[in-house]
């Protein structure tokens, strides 16, 4: 009876705040210039009446919104669960005056529908956020959206797979509307739900349309809904879903014209409201301060199945493009989000392996653009510009032996980063495009000759240790090259199966740190298994890979004080975390990797004892 009557009291509540929402005001991000009025347009306003001016693109995005079921208007849902906190997102489609603005989120125990939590519709952008404090992740839970009686939306909330002896992530990128099935990724979603991940990453550019991105989210969230409406996901926005080619944050200034070089082009509200849609569900923000314009941050941290996930937006904070490649003050991650490294190596609560995601790649590996007679000569769009932001985000990886997962550059793509040499740095997978219509790229040494270094055992041909065009080390291990060599070819109806486009999965055994790529083409068939990865997976490779260096000295041995102790050395003398990770040992002959003053600490989930204090090594 109790939860009823809060429930009551709370829709009363809720009632009276949702009549203060003008949910059919037009230009919702003002009218300050031709982007804010034109933003939003089909979702927006009076939505379900066409202007009679309106172009044929518009027009056919206004149809398909209409002619969604009404029982259907909860159109999708994806939720993570952290530390005791369940959130989660349900996305309406655009309702019309007469139809409810509150929704009830239900979970099913003790065999009956419970409601837990009602909330209003958030205008614009027609999205729904449900949080609840104190949830028990030892279970499986059922959950149903009811809006009113209009329209419902059921779902698992999976229990954390702490016993699962094998982690699977499906990373996911690049989503492009150009198909001839626009609205279906029908075999993709199959084999998806076939591999039953425990966790989706998808990490941006979920949508392309640039000015009216509430229908590219739904256009989205229909095509995945069946495989995101039963485990947790994590959605991270890049340049395309905020409506830029190309996107160099500045910390959220406002970008001052229309080539793109720093800031952002689309009014703050905009931007607030496409991370709300496609973000919120995310565990809550390390800081949660806004940048310039009051643009939200959400990068964060999340563990599942023992493994510690660190969520980073590597375009936010991105200083604008420049000519040096290691030009001086150049900001790559910024500091805010070195702080939140800094503060997630040194805590392994209920983790044994660590994993960064984000949306593009510490390297600028593609060699052509476009079409291969259009070789790149510097790509700042990647994550190996600036060098010296590049260098400090890679070397913070390192320390605590994490595979960085990403995707954005359309080129299936792994890695093993050099950072003051070949081969001393964290593995990397960079997700094909789930459809590559927008823009090949393609993997093509100039020289057309295998890479130096050590071979490595591959049916592809161009691998090996290679640099950048800013001259950043990398060995390339597999890459998955388009067959069709220009645009025009990726996008003709007869490439449909051979665009290089499909999605990764990872598996990682957290107790072992054993880690096995896989990358699947977006047709494949599963049937074939391994055969139908493209060619060059799958890849297994340790954890421990993820630091190459080698010992320069060791420190004396210790017994340490419990077992699957973490284990911290610190360099004395620059302030240094030399590594951080938890250790599958009773006792630790500790390598360092230069002279110096050096500190050992460890314990249960974060090194807090010191062992050995200012140990000199000459």
């Amino acid at each position: 009876m109790l939860p009823r009557l809060i429930l009551l009291m709370s829709a009363l509540l809720l009632s009276s705040l949702s009549a203060t929402v003008d949910y059919y005001a037009p230009h919702p991000f003002g009218t300050a210039d031709s982007l804010a009025l034109g933003a939003d347009e089909v979702t927006s306003g009076q939505w379900w009446i066409s202007p009679q001016d309106e172009p044929a693109r518009e027009k056919g995005f206004r149809k398909w919104i209409c002619s969604r079921p009404r029982e259907d208007v909860l159109a999708f849902a994806l939720y993570t669960q952290h530390a005791g906190v369940l959130k989660l997102t349900a996305q309406c489609f655009p309702l019309y005056p007469k139809e409810p603005k509150q929704a009830v989120l239900e979970l099913f125990q003790n065999g009956e529908w419970q409601p837990v939590q009602e909330r209003s519709v958030v205008y614009p952008g027609w999205s729904l956020h449900f949080r609840l404090d104190d949830w028990d992740s030892s279970v499986d839970v059922p959950y149903r959206v009811r809006l009113g009686k209009l329209s419902t939306f059921t779902g698992l909330i999976r229990k954390d797979p702490v016993e699962k002896e094998s982690i699977v992530l499906a990373s996911m990128s690049c989503n492009s509307p150009s198909d001839s099935t626009r609205y279906k990724r029908s075999q993709l979603v199959e084999n998806l739900i076939r591999h039953d991940p425990d966790l989706l990453f998808f990490a941006g550019d979920q949508n392309y349309i640039h000015d009216e991105p509430t229908y590219g989210w739904l256009l989205f969230g229909v095509q995945f809904s069946d495989v995101m409406k039963d485990r947790p996901t994590i959605c991270i926005t890049d340049d395309h879903d905020v409506g830029h080619p190309n996107l160099w944050g500045e910390s959220g200034k406002k970008c001052s014209d229309k080539d793109f070089h720093g800031g952002y082009l689309y009014p703050a509200s905009f931007v607030n409201m496409v991370q709300r849609q496609q973000s919120w569900s995310l565990p809550d923000a390390f800081d949660p301060t806004p940048v310039q314009q009051g643009i939200t941050v959400y990068y964060t941290d999340l563990t599942l199945g023992r493994i510690s996930f660190a969520i980073l937006e590597d375009r936010k904070f991105k200083s604008t493009w420049h000519p040096n490649a290691d030009a001086p003050g150049k900001i790559l991650l910024g500091d805010r989000q070195y702080a939140f490294l800094d503060s997630w190596s040194r805590d392994w609560t209920g983790a044994d392996l660590k994993v960064v995601l984000s949306q593009s790649p510490f390297v600028a590996h593609a060699s052509y653009s476009g079409q291969t007679s259009r070789r790149i000569v510097k790509d700042h769009d990647t994550n190996g510009w600036p060098v010296g932001g590049r260098n400090k985000a890679v070397r913070a990886l390192r320390r605590v032996r994490a595979t960085h997962i990403c995707g954005d550059q359309h080129l299936g793509a792994v890695v093993q980063h050099g950072i003051d040499g070949f081969r001393d740095g964290p593995y990397s997978f960079t997700s094909p495009a789930l459809v590559n219509t927008i823009w090949g790229r393609w993997w093509w040494p100039e020289d057309e000759q295998p890479g130096t270094g050590d071979q490595i055992a591959s049916a592809l041909t161009w691998v090996g240790d290679y640099r950048d065009n800013f001259g950043n080390p990398f060995t390339m291990i597999a890459y998955a090259n388009a067959e069709h060599l220009d645009n025009k070819e990726l996008r003709a109806q007869q490439a449909r199966t051979n665009r290089a486009d499909g999605y990764s999965l990872i598996r990682f055994t957290a107790a072992t740190g054993e880690t096995t790529f896989e990358c699947w083409p977006r047709f494949a068939d599963l049937d074939q298994g391994n055969a139908a990865q493209f060619k060059g997976w799958p890849i297994t490779f340790n954890a421990k890979e993820n630091d190459g260096r080698a010992p320069y000295a060791y420190l004396p041995a210790v017994q340490l004080p419990i077992s699957n102790a973490v284990v911290e050395v610190m360099n004395e003398d620059t302030g240094e975390l030399v590594y951080c990770y938890r250790l599958k040992s009773d006792r630790f002959e500790a390598p360092v990797f230069g002279k110096g003053c050096y500190t050992l600490r460890a314990g249960l989930d974060a090194p807090k004892a010191v062992l050995l204090s200012r140990i000199l090594i000459k």
